[in-house]
């Protein structure tokens, strides 16, 4: 899959950034709307695919879970 300047920015700059933090030598995934993410990509590509509250939500459920 190529990405698009237009896929990129449906996450922003910090978004993308923090979820880079969150994943990077990740040995236990993070489970968010029931499914279990252990790379940044798998993350990034699931969050695309939602609406924009929908992505709002699993992103926060994401960041909580991180810490």
């Amino acid at each position: 899959m190529v990405m698009t300047g237009e896929d990129e920015q449906v996450l922003s700059r910090s978004q993308r950034r923090s979820l880079r933090r969150i994943y990077n030598g990740r040995s236990v995934p993070i489970v968010a709307d029931g499914r279990a993410f252990l790379t940044y990509k798998e993350a990034r590509q699931y969050l695309q695919s939602l609406t924009d509250e929908g992505r709002d939500a699993a992103y926060a459920e994401m960041r909580g879970q991180a810490k």
